[in-house]
């Protein structure tokens, strides 16, 4: 089972491994596509109002990114699920896995990178600025990645979780067949009634994925996902042949669980 994670504007800096290899980096397919866009990012960053215009960077971040950016070769890297930050990754606390648990997620988690595409979580990247909504000057994201991505996730054998945003899902759809599901993350409010959630989305993604890695092997079937989840406490159904439903445990007031 292969479990499809968002990646994150914020990353954590640094880095002790060799700077970016392409070919140390899993998903042989989309090489060339990740060398066109290193390249584009690159060009782009060295000029700085532009590239702060095309990345949508604010005054007091714009330096520190556009730096990242130009140093893209040469600067260190880290495993791609240590360098994303922010509300889920800092909820999946994958750092803080037992060692079986952190090799569950090596062979399981795939982030969705706007930069490099589909990385597996032990693949080595530096850090970068480059969202899904990023306007790098002829070279369209969506034209960029739209087919090597959703080839790559066709050719995916075992099951496919995915809890991208819909803006990461634009670039790159999901294979048509029943073994692979988007998640829609709700809670139960004070009437009893589930809402999808707004900034407790991304919290319960990275605490239910740090669930189920810490609850042993995952499940091969979908059925089975469903089964292990709501013995944990996270119950999970399928609501229609794309989409399960995850219920975050406990209940939040009404007006903090609407969207």
């Amino acid at each position: 089972m292969q479990i499809l994670l968002p990646p994150s504007e914020t990353k954590r800096e640094g880095g002790t491994g060799h700077p970016l290899v392409f070919e140390a980096l899993s998903f042989a397919s989309l090489t060339d596509t990740r060398r066109d866009l290193v390249a584009a990012v690159i060009e782009l960053s060295a000029d700085d109002e532009q590239a702060a215009r095309a990345l949508k960077l604010g005054s007091t971040s714009a330096a520190v990114e556009l730096e990242r950016n130009r140093t893209l070769l040469s600067s260190g890297t880290m495993p791609a699920i240590e360098r994303y930050t922010g509300v889920l990754y800092d909820a999946l606390d994958v750092r803080s896995l037992p060692a079986a648990a952190r090799r569950r997620a090596s062979a399981s988690l795939v982030v969705h990178s706007a930069l490099f595409g589909l990385l597996r979580a032990d693949d080595p990247i530096p850090a970068y600025r480059l969202s899904h909504d990023s306007r790098l000057p002829a070279r369209p994201l969506k034209r960029a990645w739209g087919g090597v991505i959703s080839e790559a996730l066709a050719e995916l054998p075992t099951p496919i979780i995915d809890l991208r945003s819909a803006g990461y899902a634009a670039l790159g759809a999901l294979p048509e067949r029943a073994n692979a599901v988007g998640v829609s993350v709700v809670a139960v409010g004070d009437d009893g009634v589930a809402r999808a959630l707004n900034h407790f989305n991304k919290k319960g993604k990275g605490e239910w994925v740090r669930a189920l890695l810490n609850a042993g092997a995952l499940p091969r079937t979908i059925t089975a996902l469903c089964t292990r989840s709501t013995a944990l406490g996270w119950p999970l159904r399928r609501i229609d042949e794309r989409m399960l439903e995850l219920i975050v445990p406990g209940t939040l007031p009404a007006r903090a669980s609407t969207r």
